[in-house]
């Protein structure tokens, strides 16, 4: 079984067409076990209950934002190893400095092309 085969997504936007686009393009991209929350609470169970390798998370979500989201993955001994990609439209210097001291292990921006989703995953998990 490939990685792209293997590989467990869960995709975290409360802006639907945000997240469809990024559903679309894991799709697209082969990836078929993905996930998907609404916010950052409903995240936080879906990946206790069925921890996935990666979190694609957006960074501005009402009541938990993408890095209180991370910083809540980390501090759990069943979530601390799951990687993490933030994504924002947002590109602010503070905002990374910030992910990357909470252990993110990526940052895509918004807008952002199929080949730029796999770019960024691979950077974190190898070769699709």
């Amino acid at each position: 079984m490939s990685l792209r085969e293997s590989l467990k997504i869960l995709v975290v936007d409360d802006m639907s067409t945000s997240r469809g686009l990024l559903l679309q393009a894991l799709d697209s991209l082969g990836i078929r076990n993905v996930e998907y929350a609404t916010d950052g609470k409903n995240a936080i169970q879906k990946a206790r209950t069925n921890p996935p390798h990666l979190v694609l998370s957006d960074l501005y979500m009402p009541e938990m934002n993408g890095l209180q989201l991370l910083q809540h993955l980390r501090h759990d001994p069943v979530t601390k190893r799951i990687g993490f990609i933030l994504i924002t439209g947002r590109s602010d210097e503070k905002v990374i400095k910030t992910g990357k001291s909470l252990g993110m292990n990526n940052f895509l921006p918004k807008p952002f092309t199929v080949a730029d989703i796999k770019a960024t995953i691979e950077a974190v998990v190898g070769r699709l």
